[in-house]
């Protein structure tokens, strides 16, 4: 009879173990676990950490809640003024609720990337040359506004949207270089004319002072000489000082005393 009863409370003791640990699951704690009962939702979503589920019955899924980092594959489209480019992106979204990315959309991961995409060659087809190429934090949070509105409803927040790259034609790059060409050039002579302008002006003022002063002339002149008599492979032609003529000729016009 003592034996009978050790058996039975051995067999009941195995019997326990085994449920438990049929029935213990344990959660990370960046996961959340969504239990379905015989295929229905049963209560709230379990946090990190030890749980017990009924064997057999409860179907305990785990929902990763970290971000997720999905690159959107290049889009082709046509610009509002008629430029055909590829552009790609990069979305990165969390799962905020656990139990509606597994209830009320098949794939949540493949529902957002199908999303970015149709979103991206929509914003495309809405958007300049320019502004993709220079205004890209607008049209991140335009592509951002249209990605989350629908991702709502499915649990899904989005954090972040990036667009990475833009591919243009080479025949638009060789286009847009020789328009950057040419603006540097315009540029550069606008440079150059206000810099003659200015040089102008300035020499204009230095003549109005030489001609109060015929001899500041003289002197100008004698440091051109000196600077020019530097370079000793240059050959030097002194001209005749116009002062020393006009003395000579002040000379010859006085009276014989």
């Amino acid at each position: 009879m003592l034996q009978e009863l050790l058996t039975a409370v051995a067999a009941v003791g195995s019997a326990g173990v085994l449920y438990v640990v049929s029935a213990a699951r344990v959660v990370k704690q960046y996961e959340r676990g969504v239990v379905f009962r015989l295929g229905r939702l049963a209560g709230d979503v379990r946090p990190p950490g030890f749980t017990m589920v009924v064997p057999f019955v409860d179907r305990l899924h785990k929902v990763n809640m970290q971000i997720v980092t999905l690159p959107v594959p290049a889009q082709e489209g046509i610009t509002r003024d008629n430029v055909t480019v590829r552009v790609d992106a990069v979305v990165y979204f969390r799962v905020v609720d656990a139990a509606s990315a597994l209830v009320k959309v098949e794939d949540y991961r493949f529902a957002v990337s199908q999303m970015a995409q149709t979103s991206l060659r929509s914003i495309i087809g809405k958007s300049d040359l320019d502004d993709l190429l220079s205004d890209r934090e607008k049209l991140n949070q335009g592509l951002e506004l249209m990605i989350d509105s629908p991702a709502v409803g499915w649990g899904v927040q989005i954090d972040r949207v990036e667009i990475k790259d833009v591919s243009l034609p080479d025949t638009m790059k060789r286009s847009m270089a020789r328009q950057a060409e040419a603006d540097r050039e315009r540029r550069a002579r606008i440079i150059n004319a206000d810099a003659e302008l200015q040089a102008s002006r300035k020499l204009a003022e230095a003549a109005e002072q030489m001609s109060e002063q015929p001899a500041a002339l003289q002197l100008r002149l004698l440091q051109t000489v000196v600077a020019v008599a530097a370079e000793k492979n240059s050959t030097l032609v002194l001209p005749f000082p116009v002062e020393l003529l006009r003395f000579l000729e002040k000379a010859q016009e006085r009276p014989v005393g």
